[in-house]
């Protein structure tokens, strides 16, 4: 199950900690489907992800209120609607009931990064849904399994990603670990690859 807190120790805050975040960030998406460990133990991945890219020329919508105002504050980041926003922040397991920017031909890097927190990342297939992908970075395929992802999730990213090089960037995040889906890698759902 999710904890529904967003933990965050004092240490997310050291410049040398969000580059050592940035680092995985970076690492993660050059490789598509590793899961990556957050640099920070003590703070949830998705905070500390979000610690490390946005700042204030950045927007970011956070509908389910996943955020503290104590949090808000520090990462004095502009709130914005859901179809504007460059980084959303969600819960997983409910179903997408909304359209993301997904950029345009003169500025697809425009495209909304979404941040979804599930309660399990796998690097194997047992957890509830078996993802594979393919694509820049991945040698043939990989797969992992997440727990605590709508499977409506996966088929919305494969629309909003049908015009590329418009599209959105996946990034899914349990308590400690994060993996980034870019809008060039291709996602199955199933057993096998």
């Amino acid at each position: 199950m999710l904890n529904e807190t967003i933990n965050c120790s004092p240490a997310i805050w050291q410049p040398m900690m969000q580059q050592q975040v940035f680092r995985g960030l970076l690492d993660s998406f050059s490789y598509p489907g590793r899961i990556t460990p957050c640099a920070d133990h003590e703070t949830s991945a998705c905070l500390a992800v979000l610690i490390a890219l946005v700042d204030g020329e950045t927007t970011l919508a956070d509908p389910q209120q996943l955020l503290s105002s104590a949090l808000w504050a520090r990462l004095e980041t502009r709130p914005c609607v859901l179809e504007k926003a460059a980084f959303i922040l969600l819960n997983g397991a409910p179903e997408p009931d909304f359209d993301p920017c997904i950029g345009t031909l003169d500025a697809p890097e425009t495209g909304a990064t979404i941040l979804l927190r599930v309660a399990a990342l796998h690097p194997d297939l047992t957890g509830n849904l078996s993802l594979h992908l393919s694509g820049p970075g991945i040698e043939s395929t990989t797969s992992i399994s997440v727990d605590g992802l709508h499977p409506a999730w996966i088929d919305a990213r494969q629309e909003w990603v049908s015009a590329f090089p418009l599209g959105v960037d996946f990034l899914l995040c349990d308590e400690h670990h994060f993996v980034a889906m870019p809008r060039t890698t291709q996602i199955t759902i199933g057993d096998a690859a």
